[in-house]
């Protein structure tokens, strides 16, 4: 094992959450959910946590001026959006209903996903006529050629000013396939997103039930150098935040059943 590799948390066990299987089974029945009543949009993830309304909480957060201290935001609210592993769409449908109003992409490696996405967001569009919708695409975050999001007209020339994650990296922590390195698909993907986050400051803002803050900070922010022999540098993560959510107690021990972190480009 490499260097880079050697900080991170030890491997999940892998199940059936992280194969493509288990999601097109599931979307494929909330298409058809979808079709039958327009009003059930699927599973929003974390929902028992609130986590889609905390997040678009705290990035409005950081869209207010005083989310700097020289009274700069670290976002406009016309940012460049990228939510891997889309799913349903969800997520991006609720940041365009706060004002979000810049390029907005989606993807997901199922098509069945992005079926379910494109139709509810339609449905959305139908029912809100001022609502700009955000594009959708079939793609696979690992194995993806990076110039297949081209083809899409909300990709911005330089990178991404965010790239969301709410729950995708938990999907491929679980996964066990392996990569042409023999690594886990975890392994490679924080080097991923860092190529597809902008230059100079872009954002990434990761959602888990899998992995604690502390976990998340040593998969993304404390590996200092590419997750792989070929990889060239692209940059690295320092944390730049969290979202708090409702702790409990258990054992003496307090916690929460999500993390949230924030990462920028540096």
């Amino acid at each position: 094992m490499s260097g880079s590799q050697a900080h991170h948390p030890a491997h999940l066990e892998p199940s059936e959450l992280g194969t493509k299987e288990y999601w097109d089974k599931l979307y494929a029945n909330e298409v058809s959910n979808h079709a039958a009543d327009p009003d059930d949009i699927g599973t929003v993830w974390f929902d028992d946590s609130d986590a889609q309304a905390s997040i678009v909480d705290y990035l409005d957060s950081l869209a207010a001026p005083c989310s700097a201290d020289d009274g700069s935001a670290l976002l406009s609210k016309q940012a460049s959006l990228l939510d891997l592993g889309c799913g349903n769409g969800s997520l991006l449908l609720a940041l365009r209903a706060a004002g979000w109003s810049g390029r907005a992409l989606g993807v997901d490696y199922s098509q069945q996903g992005i079926a379910l996405a494109r139709s509810v967001a339609a449905h959305a569009s139908s029912c809100h006529a001022r609502l700009l919708a955000p594009d959708f695409l079939h793609w696979d975050i690992i194995n993806g050629p990076l110039d297949a999001l081209a083809t899409s007209p909300a990709c911005p020339a330089l990178g991404w000013d965010l790239v969301l994650d709410k729950g995708t990296f938990d999907a491929i922590s679980l996964a066990h396939d392996v990569d042409a390195h023999g690594r886990r698909l975890a392994d490679c993907y924080r080097q991923r997103v860092l190529r597809l986050v902008r230059p100079n400051g872009g954002l990434f803002l990761i959602t888990s039930c899998n992995w604690t803050d502390a976990e998340l900070h040593a998969w993304f922010a404390d590996q200092a150098e590419p997750s792989a022999p070929d990889a060239a540098p692209d940059g690295r993560f320092q944390v730049a935040g969290h979202v708090k959510y409702k702790t409990f107690s258990f054992g003496g021990v307090k916690g929460q059943t999500i993390s949230t972190v924030l990462f920028q480009k540096v």
